[in-house]
């Protein structure tokens, strides 16, 4: 959600209120260190459950980025969203959390975030469906800022500009040391499975992922559930809401975002060559050529 002017801090929403808001039920959520978004508990557990880490999302440049996963489920929109590409609009389903996931020898392939059951009338499993949520992680120290603010809590328009290690969104960590690992073990044997996955992730870090190939919905074996944080400048917050979905099969996408593209020959070439004329000018190769015996 694009802001009107950059931030002089990087703190979008503390325990799921921008920090401007300084409401009676943002006092009680800050006061009480609470998550509204449906949390495991009622209190945040972010990075430590005593002194909890309470940063739902960051300004970066003029966006909010969600960097907990624990924000999206706002309302449980995205369980709504995900069992209407599983199961169509009719269904009787409903949620598990936090699921183990084991391979064909027993070891433990992760946990899925949230598995949708769809059921019978008598209670009978007849389909499920995996959902995995992967929010952005975050370079720099987003624990001093937030230190400061809590502080402070009604200085909201802080300035933390040219602060030492001043927090960002790490987009390439969070794909490539994250998100694809975990889709390509345990999506893998979902794929086996023949399950349908869901994938939840904020629209400005879908867009840094290479292109995908595109296919139907109904031919569909991951939807891409693409949402971002919309100023409600009446309720003093930000909604999450649903912006795009985007259908693939798992094999075709999981490929494309696996297989980097080759830079450039001649240029690699050119740092070769400079290297070697740096190595060859300052002393003698540490590498003796090989003759043939037959010679000596």
């Amino acid at each position: 959600m694009p802001n009107s002017e950059k931030p002089l801090h990087p703190l979008a929403e503390v325990f799921g209120f921008p920090t401007e808001n300084q409401k009676k039920e943002a006092k009680r959520y800050r006061g009480n260190k609470l998550c509204p978004f449906n949390n495991k508990v009622p209190s945040c557990t972010k990075d430590k459950a005593n002194d909890p880490l309470g940063v739902c999302s960051v300004y970066h440049n003029k966006d909010v980025v969600i960097t907990c996963p624990v924000r999206f489920r706002e309302n449980w929109l995205i369980v709504e969203d995900a069992a209407r590409f599983f199961f169509g609009e009719r269904a009787s389903w409903t949620s598990l959390t936090e699921v183990k996931l084991t391979d064909k020898n027993g070891k433990a392939a992760g946990n899925i975030d949230i598995v949708l059951v769809q059921y019978n009338d008598r209670g009978k499993v007849l389909d499920f469906g995996s959902i995995e949520i992967q929010a952005v992680y975050i370079t720099g120290n987003i624990r001093k800022p937030f230190e400061h603010f809590s502080k402070n809590v009604t200085c909201a328009n802080f300035d933390w500009q040219g602060k030492p290690n001043y927090p960002k969104p790490d987009f390439l960590s969070s794909s490539r040391k994250r998100l694809i690992p975990q889709m390509l073990y345990k999506g893998s044997i979902l794929k086996a499975w023949g399950k349908k996955q869901a994938v939840v992730l904020q629209k400005c870090f879908f867009e840094t992922l290479p292109k995908l190939p595109l296919i139907d919905s109904n031919e569909a074996e991951v939807a891409w559930l693409l949402y971002d944080l919309e100023k409600n400048t009446e309720a003093g917050k930000f909604d999450l809401a649903l912006q795009d979905t985007i259908f693939t099969q798992f094999t075709p996408a999981m490929e494309r975002v696996t297989t980097p593209e080759p830079g450039d020959f001649d240029q690699f070439v050119e740092v070769l060559q400079e290297k070697l004329d740096e190595k060859l000018d300052g002393h003698p190769p540490d590498n003796q050529t090989i003759l043939d015996e037959s010679l000596q």
